[in-house]
């Protein structure tokens, strides 16, 4: 009986692995799995797009990767992980395909981001496994700077431009702060599409603060220093200028008093 009781658990966990492993009509096929479909890369470094298949079949199996292109690019094809004739130039020295399906791509450039298809296929088995994993390059973020064409200004004077510049970065996005928060929505306070430029229209006290500006993409993000916006009020320039007037007056009569022609 004990035998028996053996038998039977056997031909029921064949038969549960047969149904895992076989499609429809009783077919083997190739079954893959891809743990993370979306992979973000720094240029320079390196993105391991990575796969994981099983199969009945004892054979290696036939790896193929390709970009996604007008005209699909295939990167390299390999049975397990001997490579299959000659990488195209830009590829060689810079790609590594593991036992399991996983590609390993190096030194990373702006013209790899896409959409990677990967085949694989072994010969006893009818279906392929297939997948895609798109990949994304982008540039790291210096730090960001702000331009300002002057940084003191006259209250309801004209409006003031502050720019958010960088030199390096790629699908970037921008943040705005002002006095080390987030900028509020403020009707006189305008941001430009791409949210580089912010324009204070009609310069108030209120204003006279510190500003930043924040610079994100997919790999990291940058905050410039902070630059200083001073705000004076009119009533203030016009007393300058007052004393400015009467010091003038004082010196010019002061210097007409001492002054006497001489005999010539």
């Amino acid at each position: 009986h004990m035998l028996i009781k053996m038998n039977r658990l056997m031909l029921v966990s064949l038969c549960i692995t047969s149904l895992e492993y076989f499609g429809a009509g009783g077919v083997l096929a190739v079954n893959m799995t891809i743990p993370n479909t979306l992979i973000r890369g720094t240029v320079g470094g390196e993105a391991l797009l990575s796969v994981r298949y099983s199969s009945f079949s004892l054979d290696l199996p036939v790896i193929k990767w390709q970009l996604q292109r007008e005209k699909s690019v295939t990167l390299v094809q390999s049975i397990g992980t001997d490579i299959i004739g000659t990488l195209r130039p830009e590829y060689r020295d810079r790609i590594l395909v593991f036992e399991n399906g996983t590609l390993l791509l190096h030194n990373l450039r702006l013209s790899d981001d896409g959409i990677y298809d990967v085949e694989i296929s072994i010969t006893d088995d009818t279906f392929t496994g297939e997948g895609s994993i798109t990949l994304t390059v982008d540039e790291s973020i210096s730090r960001p700077y702000i331009d300002m064409e002057s940084s003191s200004v006259l209250e309801l004077s004209e409006n003031v431009v502050l720019n958010c510049s960088h030199d390096n970065g790629t699908r970037t996005t921008y943040r705005w702060f002002k006095g080390g928060k987030p900028l509020t929505n403020v009707t006189r306070f305008t941001l430009s599409p791409d949210q580089k430029l912010l324009t204070i229209s009609r310069v108030l006290m209120a204003d006279d603060d510190i500003y930043s500006c924040a610079v994100e993409n997919p790999v990291g993000n940058m905050t410039s220093l902070p630059i200083r916006l001073t705000v004076y009020r009119r009533s203030s320039l016009y007393i300058i200028l007052s004393t400015g007037g009467i010091f003038l007056l004082i010196t010019l009569v002061t210097v007409c008093a001492c002054w006497t022609p001489s005999k010539k």
